[in-house]
């Protein structure tokens, strides 16, 4: 494991508003451990160091449903743990007022890696990730000036932002580096297949998955790039638009026409648990995700040429490669990021 020491340790003093007393409150620096397995962070932590009083606060704030119109929706509604930060059996998100989205809601995990957020990478830098769901009409449907009278209002509130940040203010900046220092945090890296990899705990595969990885290798590597399996880029997989929805995809962000239905490509890790699957959720099983690639991909202009090889649509893929993939996918799931009482609700 790499360590990136993150930040000096600060010491401020709170004045306590009964007598003249004063203490010393300490914002311990943390340390963001990555494993050697993966690749360079993309998050600049220079502007944003991590600290134990700022991750405290992310994670309040990211359980909090005060951040939302009628108080009720969290970002951790539609994010569940267990399910890697899943809306769990949900194929659309549904937030306020249970009104539905047209998105199903993606894994929070290894956020401090990636490039893009959203499927249609609507923003760049993950610090401003949290306004789309938070003013999402159909999602939290709140305002940014609502949300910080709401905590500006708080005495506790006021309280953690002054222990968190240097200049103690409750303003949108500190509200969303204080969200960032959370998911930065959330890092997914102990599965069956990490520990192989690194050679921990004496980890073998068995034949089964040895064989889906090297199919997985010959077949999916393309664009699951990496130990993050995603290589983070915009692609059209050849699904036809789901009924009533003509979701274009990137191109809502670009105003492309050559970004016509291209959406991320998810990363694989703890796919046993991210179901129903596709930008629409409209799979809810592996099996049927493979079933696709294999026989249901659609063309269309903008359909990735990976998926026009070899003369045929798809990626061609007998029952047993089928099984043997899923047996792989399956030693992507991390139990210990899953049930990491760091992330927990409270």
């Amino acid at each position: 494991m790499k360590k990136i020491c993150l930040f000096l340790l600060s010491m401020f003093l709170l004045a306590c508003s009964n007598d003249d007393t004063s203490y010393v409150a300490v914002n311990k620096k943390l340390s963001l451990e990555i494993p050697f397995n993966f690749p360079n962070l993309t998050y600049n932590l220079d502007p944003n160091p991590l600290t134990e009083k700022g991750f405290e606060l992310g994670k309040k704030l990211f359980y909090d449903g005060n951040l939302s119109a009628n108080g009720f929706i969290s970002c951790g509604f539609c994010h569940e743990q267990r399910f890697a930060f899943t809306h769990h059996e949900h194929q659309f998100s549904h937030g306020i007022n249970d009104l539905e989205g047209t998105r199903n809601a993606p894994p929070i995990q290894n956020a401090a890696f990636m490039k893009e957020f959203t499927w249609d990478g609507a923003t760049s830098h993950l610090d401003l990730f949290p306004i789309i769901p938070i003013t999402n009409e159909v999602e939290m449907g709140e305002t940014l000036t609502n949300v910080m009278a709401k905590l500006q209002a708080n005495q506790e509130y006021q309280k953690l932002f002054l222990e968190a940040f240097e200049n103690g203010e409750v303003n949108n900046e500190n509200f969303f580096k204080a969200l960032s220092q959370f998911m930065v945090m959330m890092v997914s890296s102990n599965s069956k297949y990490d520990k192989y990899v690194r050679r921990e705990d004496d980890i073998s595969f068995t034949e089964e998955e040895t064989y889906g990885h090297q199919v997985f290798k010959q077949k999916c590597a393309s664009c699951h790039k990496t130990d993050l399996f995603t290589d983070d880029a915009f692609r059209n997989n050849g699904l036809p638009a789901y009924p009533g929805i003509n979701d274009v995809g990137r191109a809502e962000v670009t105003g492309s026409a050559s970004d016509n239905y291209k959406f991320k490509v998810p990363s694989l890790r703890n796919v046993e648990v991210t179901k129903p699957y596709m930008h629409d959720g409209r799979f809810g099983s592996l099996k049927s995700v493979l079933d696709f690639y294999d026989s249901g991909v659609q063309d269309s202009e903008t359909l990735d040429p990976i998926l026009k090889q070899n003369e045929r649509l798809g990626i061609a893929l007998s029952e047993e490669e089928k099984e043997v993939l899923i047996a792989f996918l399956l030693t992507l799931t991390d139990n210990e990021y899953l049930n990491d009482e760091r992330f927990a609700e409270y």
